[in-house]
């Protein structure tokens, strides 16, 4: 790009501007200073249920020994949503309408102290898609859910407090704004096209061949034209899915596969940045009203911090050119 663009969210219909004369290269944004290990000795994660937590949601494997697993989901100490078996009831508070917390906070712990997603193998990988997909069809079971959200957080800057890898699936009683916003373009746009929008901008990217960064069987990765934040990147099932539960083994290994080498290469041209990655999926109720929609992984780095335009406008300012970040970060096979 020589010259900033104003370019316009299909789904949302929010603007982000581009603006890459306001930086040097894309290589200026690796990390500068030395991530900080946190001590095994501790972390409460080494043994969770010794510092405090209470018995495994899930456990993986099945019957393994208490110093034998490699995964568990508890639930958080210490959580945002919380469930004692009555739906939320909406009131007012004055002008203000209010409603309980009524949900759930799980947090997905692997067992290596320094294994990062981008450091597992395909199998371990696989294993935490495996965990996320059986928990997530599980709380979506629940009548007084309406949203199941997937993230993790990496390093401070991201909102981790907590250095050993873990992941976080939250269960909330409504369908949270900004994931509304998605799904009302969405819909509009398969209303006008006869199409899914992801499916349409899937296959744009691939002839566009610019801003594909890794692809395999299942599963496509690219820096979206309409990047929020520098070195953006979705990750997206190939086959139209609206529904992350019903996700098949195969297409979910060849997603976590694709995720794991986007992180790969954040890590090593960026330094390892700290980050936050989420899954965006179909709503867990009214299943049948979503079928327009395709599930797919938002991965942000921490580039930017937010100022006073970004604070009084909405308005997002990325400035690293998505086809200059996707060079930088393409995955050579």
């Amino acid at each position: 790009m020589s010259k900033s663009e104003i370019r316009q969210n299909i789904l949302s219909g929010e603007w982000v501007v581009l603006a890459p004369g306001r930086v040097q290269r894309p290589e200026s944004f690796a990390r500068k200073e030395e991530r900080v290990r946190a001590p095994k000795g501790t972390c409460p994660f080494e043994d969770p249920q010794r510092s405090g937590n209470g018995a495994p949601v899930l456990m993986y494997p099945r019957d393994a020994k208490q110093d034998k697993w490699q995964l568990q989901i508890i639930n958080n100490k210490f959580p945002a949503f919380t469930h004692e078996g009555v739906c939320a009831v909406s009131r007012a508070h004055g002008p203000y309408p209010v409603r309980d917390a009524v949900g759930y906070h799980h947090v997905v712990i692997t067992r290596d102290h320094d294994k990062t997603f981008a450091k597992l193998s395909s199998d371990e990988a696989f294993l935490v898609f495996k965990a996320f997909r059986e928990d997530y069809a599980r709380l979506a079971e629940d009548a007084c859910i309406d949203y199941v959200s997937i993230f993790h957080n990496w390093g401070p800057k991201a909102g981790a407090s907590i250095y050993h890898p873990h992941y976080q699936i939250m269960a909330i009683p409504m369908i949270p704004p900004g994931v509304g916003r998605s799904l009302q373009g969405a819909r509009r746009y398969h209303k006008k096209h006869k199409e899914c929008v992801h499916c349409m901008i899937i296959r744009w990217e691939k002839k566009e061949k610019v801003r594909v960064i890794y692809e395999n069987r299942h599963a496509i990765a690219f820096t979206p034209f309409l990047s929020r934040e520098s070195f953006e990147v979705g990750v997206f099932p190939k086959r139209h899915q609206p529904y992350f539960e019903d996700t098949s083994d195969a297409v979910l290994r060849g997603v976590a596969d694709a995720l794991r080498a986007v992180l790969r290469s954040l890590g090593t041209k960026l330094k390892d940045p700290d980050l936050n990655f989420y899954i965006h999926a179909a709503p867990a109720n009214e299943r049948s009203s979503y079928d327009y929609y395709h599930w797919h992984i938002g991965v942000l780095p921490k580039m930017s911090i937010f100022a006073g335009f970004e604070l009084g406008t909405g308005i997002e300012v990325a400035v690293v050119d998505p086809d200059d970040a996707a060079k930088l970060l393409r995955v050579r096979r």
